[in-house]
């Protein structure tokens, strides 16, 4: 503990980055309290570091808490909008071109449960269609999603 004491400059830059690789890395910048506390906590140090403010707990703690607060009131809109673009597009799936014969015939309006079963890659695949398709089809994969195989007459 007299380590951090002696080294407050340096524990609360280390606390800082602590704070930014968490809520970056682990909490993938889905909150921002972290990151602010984080920013103001480096921004604390260096001013530490510069001589600006003195190497005491009591001012370290209310300046981060101070910048925290300032941080948060400027950057919060923009940080706010970086997460408001969301990406709609479909990722492409290897499965995607697949052929087969068709095991079982697909009726279209049928329940899921009644679907027949693919096995494939070493998942059981619920196949789906568009349209009524017969067994012995050769169909090809259109779409895949969690389970399921989209597929379509070739």
């Amino acid at each position: 503990m007299n380590w951090f004491a002696n080294n407050l400059v340096e524990t609360i830059l280390i606390v800082g980055v602590v704070l930014l690789i968490v809520e970056i890395a682990v909490l993938g910048f889905s909150t921002f309290f972290l990151f602010f506390a984080g920013l103001a906590a480096i921004v604390t140090a260096v001013l530490m570091w510069m001589g600006i403010i003195p190497e005491t707990f009591l001012y370290a703690l209310i300046v981060i808490s101070a910048l925290t607060l300032v941080f948060t009131a400027v950057l919060w809109k923009p940080m706010a909008r970086l997460q408001t673009s969301v990406d709609d597009t479909r990722p492409s799936s290897d499965l995607v071109g697949h052929t087969f014969v068709l095991p079982a015939d697909i009726i279209a309006t049928s329940p899921q449960h009644e679907k027949p079963l693919y096995q494939f890659s070493g998942i059981q695949w619920r196949l789906e269609s568009q349209t009524d398709t017969v067994k012995g089809s050769v169909v090809e994969v259109s779409q895949a999603d969690v389970g399921v195989l989209w597929v379509k007459a070739k």
